[in-house]
């Protein structure tokens, strides 16, 4: 089987094991960290930084991480991880940035750039802003409808059908939030104007020369004081309101799908999601799913086997 091997840092394993978690085998070889397979492509981490990629785009799955190839003979080459955070960060002024949905069969991308100024910092705290991973959606909501009058934000929202679009163009999903996390700290660094924020940290899902490669050739490029971080909600509250808020926005989406549908759509990507998509499959046929789900994730195939 062809494959494509490429040597990443630790941080970097950590970032794709998150990434592949709603994919993840449970078989391993051994020396592995973690073993995926997504859309016919089978990842395989081993402790000594190797990934090996292999099946289906397995080249293109491997660019998304933004190193070379490791040919025989080669020298390995290691990513930069971008700028170093400044101790203070989380008493700062600043922008965060995150995104919700990038794992979930159906319903959309949520991408929500949020300023919490420092001086606000206590009264987040007070209304329990916190990870939103460690919230439920009635927890969200109630938070969120504060939230939303009391800091500045940017929401973008990448529906299914042009998700869908932009997958069968060539685009991966990394390309397509990179973009949107660029629009959104656009926006709302316009919105907030003439405040400059004292640092932007976005929630990393890619190391930061990988962030950049995918935004080349876009008109407007924020570079300037931007910092990423894994587990950004940790770092500053303001990734984990824009947290809240993505997930928040993405929650009434998805509700709206349901409604639309008349079936109340599982979250996530696991064999409740196969059954669900076979029934809708069967009463409406596959190209209905194109408003609602991401056809590229191995779900769709799954759901056709289930008919």
């Amino acid at each position: 089987m062809s494959n494509t091997v490429i040597k990443v840092s630790t941080k970097t394993i950590q970032l794709m094991n998150e990434h592949y978690s709603h994919s993840l085998l449970e078989k391993k070889p051994p020396g592995a960290i973690f073993t995926a397979k997504h859309n016919g492509c089978t990842i395989t981490a081993y402790r000594s930084g190797k990934v090996m990629f292999q099946g289906n785009n397995h080249s293109e799955e491997a660019s998304n991480w933004g190193n070379p190839v490791v040919k025989q003979g080669d020298p390995i080459k290691h990513q930069t991880s971008g700028n170093p955070l400044p101790r203070n960060l989380s008493s700062l002024s600043i922008i965060g940035s995150d995104e919700v949905g990038t794992g979930d069969y159906f319903g959309p991308i949520t991408v929500v750039s949020a300023y919490v100024d420092k001086e606000q910092i206590p009264l987040l705290k007070e209304l329990g802003v916190k990870d939103s991973k460690n919230l439920t959606d009635t927890q969200i909501i109630t938070i969120a409808k504060d939230l939303l009058h009391i800091i500045p934000y940017s929401l973008l929202t990448l529906h299914n059908e042009k998700y869908n679009e932009l997958q069968s163009s060539g685009m991966t999903q990394g390309k397509m939030k990179a973009i949107l996390h660029n629009q959104a700290i656009s926006k709302l660094l316009k919105k907030i104007s003439p405040i400059t924020p004292e640092a932007i940290l976005i929630d990393q899902f890619v190391e930061a020369d990988t962030y950049y490669r995918h935004l080349k050739g876009q008109k407007e490029i924020i570079q300037e004081n931007v910092l990423f971080s894994t587990k950004g909600e940790s770092v500053h509250l303001a990734v984990a309101a824009a947290s809240i808020l993505a997930r928040y926005a993405f929650v009434k989406a998805f509700d709206e799908l349901s409604k639309k549908v008349g079936v109340s759509l599982p979250k996530g990507a696991g064999h409740k999601v196969d059954q669900v998509a076979a029934q809708l499959i069967k009463q409406n046929g596959k190209s209905s799913l194109k408003h609602l789900a991401k056809l590229h994730f191995a779900n769709t195939e799954k759901a056709i086997k289930l008919i």
